[in-house]
Parts: structure tokens; C-alpha cells; sequence
């Protein structure tokens, strides 16, 4: 059995935040374009956790599954 639940607030890159939202990388790359001058430059290869927070807020909060 799996349950849903919203996804953590911690530190991602953009491939582990783009198959959160069901997405490719380039097609999350553009939704957050939209949003640079909120978000931010990333850190080296990480977004951080306020850079995660409004892509949640911009974006929605994504499910996640978890076995359970």
C-alpha cells in the first residue's frame, strides 16, 4: 500500500524537484524561468530550501508516495 503525503522542505536539484511535479527537467526548467528574479541563482547543482519553498509557492506543493 502507498500513501500520499506533501513533499519535504529541504535542499533539491532540479531533476529530483522535476519528478516530483511529473515532469522533464526542461520542461521544469522553463515552469521556474518564469520565476528567476523570485527564486534566485542556485548554489552549485542544489536549490535551497527558501529557493524550494517558493517554487512550492509559485508551483503548488508536490505529492509524494511513500510505501506503506
Amino acid at each position: 500500500m502507498t500513501e500520499e503525503s506533501n513533499a519535504p522542505l529541504k535542499a533539491y536539484n532540479a531533476k529530483e524537484l522535476a519528478a516530483m511535479y511529473g515532469i522533464d527537467s526542461r520542461t521544469f526548467s522553463r515552469w521556474v524561468n518564469d520565476y528567476k528574479d523570485e527564486i534566485g541563482p542556485k548554489s552549485g547543482r542544489l536549490y535551497n530550501i527558501l529557493q524550494v519553498e517558493i517554487i512550492f509557492q509559485m508551483l503548488g506543493r508536490p505529492k509524494v508516495r511513500r510505501a506503506g
